[in-house]
């Protein structure tokens, strides 16, 4: 069979009980969707193919029915091993009703797993996972009742407890260009992402499986250019051509994304003055100058608009897992990539960068936290969302900053005079006696020595000595009904408590180019190291 061919004829390479690694990300990068799409009919028309394993290293979709939700069949599927799942509503559903054995395993861990499929080793030692529910001593990575077999073991490594996630043969490696040639190789110029392209062709290479490509074009061999190139021809057994692939689920281009082209920052959408505004600006307040910064999907994305606003972006390096480093992260549903990156690199690399300790800092989201100082984002309420990057970041950045409401729910603001007014209350505490699901262990952070912190609106709190503190409240905000009522636990309330910025609640620009940015662990205080975990 050429490479170049049609759908049916790449699909009939998948046979029953394969297991499948797909390499895209949520919002539609790197999305072979056509693929999926057909699998999904071929599946539904005949009942093949079936059975499969589905290994996503990031969510993949855009909340709809693509992506993974092509996959979410009673018979199609029998497991999922998953990064993130908040972009398949329906995958997730068929896990919380036990048709599918469902595992969630860290986004980092995932990559690099790939790669070690790749190099036929016999998997992954990390310590990334230890004293969350990942950890076999809690769920082991299990996200229902169903998902029995053990994916991932504790193990004593020459003094040191590490888990060992096992290496599984990939049958399929399903993967996403911009154009191929006729020998099949991929290039992917107009792609705001690598991810794990490479490391997913060469694990099914190597496990003697297959690989399918999508892209939007084709070219006579010997045209593409080789640094362009991300998988090499003799890896792949299948070239299917879509020419309405669109670069993300928002846009078919867009070339600030791609790194063709920068547009002007003040093109780059500002927040509204508002309550995500006012969270970003409180946590752009930690930022330190020459500091290298993740930053996670949600309201904690909004600190590189702050800083973009405020013209100190140059003095920060901001990356986002998926291989992004530098520029404006993209936001919603095409969070991953970034607005005039400096760098895309692969996904693995990106990640040997964290899990070796290089962040600085990382501001991410938090679904609930406990007065121990542990956080859930993976599985709040009915919903299983999956830690996606959550882990591999929160457990290696030096300086951890979670960013959030107070409270769960619609919560309504407003702020006059540099004064903050709650409006409406959230309908769920997000301050709570004990999480439902331990994504970050504030027992681990400490032992490892890690300087965490919880910005909201309204207040600000430090884990020290192993107690949430409240350090500081917004002017305007009732102590007792706004914050503590508000709370299942009461915090230590410190001694020095302090008001937030007044300048975070006025619609005026911060100023903080002309300033020292300041920061809660204290001006010009060096960025200390990560203990080993023992």
């Amino acid at each position: 069979m050429d490479k170049l061919c049609s759908l049916d004829q790449a699909l009939s390479l998948i046979k029953n009980n394969d297991t499948i690694n797909i390499a895209a990300s949520g919002g539609g990068f790197m999305d072979a969707d056509l693929i999926y799409k057909g699998i999904e009919k071929k599946f539904l028309e005949t009942g093949e193919p079936n059975n499969l394993t589905i290994m996503h290293v990031t969510g993949v979709g855009s909340g709809n029915e693509t992506g993974v939700g092509r996959f979410a069949h009673k018979g199609l599927v029998k497991r999922v091993v998953g990064g993130h799942w908040l972009w398949s509503k329906k995958m997730s559903q068929l896990a919380l009703d036990e048709e599918i054995e469902a595992y969630n395993l860290p986004q980092g861990v995932l990559a690099l797993l790939t790669r070690e499929i790749a190099a036929g080793r016999p998997g992954l030692l990390t310590t990334v996972g230890l004293h969350t529910f990942i950890d076999p001593r809690l769920d082991g990575g299990r996200m229902n009742k169903r998902a029995q077999e053990p994916l991932v073991e504790l193990v004593n490594f020459q003094g040191r407890e590490m888990l060992f996630y096992k290496s599984f043969p990939i049958n399929v490696s399903i993967v996403r260009g911009t154009t191929a040639d006729e020998d099949g190789n991929i290039s992917v110029e107009l792609e705001g992402l690598d991810l794990h392209i490479l490391s997913s062709a060469q694990a099914a290479y190597n496990s003697g499986g297959i690989v399918i490509a999508q892209v939007k074009r084709i070219v006579r061999r010997g045209t593409l250019n080789p640094r362009l190139v991300r998988v090499p021809g003799h890896m792949v057994n299948a070239v299917v051509q879509d020419p309405l692939q669109w670069q993300t689920s928002e846009g078919e281009y867009n070339p600030s994304i791609c790194g063709i082209n920068k547009v002007p920052m003040d093109s780059i959408t500002r927040l509204e003055f508002g309550i995500r505004k006012f969270v970003a600006r409180r946590a752009a307040l930690e930022l330190r100058p020459g500091a290298v910064v993740n930053l996670g999907i949600g309201i904690a994305d909004g600190v590189s608009n702050i800083a973009a606003e405020e013209g100190i972006l140059d003095d920060f390096t901001f990356s986002i897992e998926m291989g992004v480093v530098g520029g404006v992260p993209t936001k919603g549903i095409i969070f991953g990539a970034a607005w005039n990156p400096d760098c895309i690199m692969s996904m693995p690399s990106q990640f040997d960068f964290y899990h070796g300790g290089g962040l600085d800092m990382a501001f991410l989201g938090m679904g609930e936290a406990d007065p121990l100082g542990n956080v859930n984002v993976s599985r709040l309420g009915k919903r299983i969302t999956g830690s996606g990057g959550f882990i591999d970041i929160s457990q290696n950045a030096k300086i951890m900053v979670f960013c959030g409401t107070f409270t769960n729910g619609e919560v309504l603001v407003d702020a006059k005079d540099g004064k903050l007014a709650i409006l409406k209350e959230g309908s769920n505490k997000k301050f709570r006696n004990q999480v439902a699901q331990v994504s970050f262990s504030g027992e681990f952070a400490t032992q490892k020595g890690q300087q965490v912190l919880f910005v909201t609106e309204r207040a600000v709190l430090k884990l020290e000595n192993r107690k949430m503190v409240l350090t500081e409240i917004a002017p305007g905000i009732d102590m007792q009904k706004d914050i503590l009522a508000q709370m299942e636990f009461t915090p230590v309330i410190a001694e020095n408590l302090k008001t937030m910025d007044p300048a975070i609640f006025k619609p005026e620009k911060m100023m903080l180019n002309n300033q020292n940015v300041f920061s809660h662990f204290g001006k010009g205080q060096v960025i200390q190291k990560l203990k080993l975990a023992s």
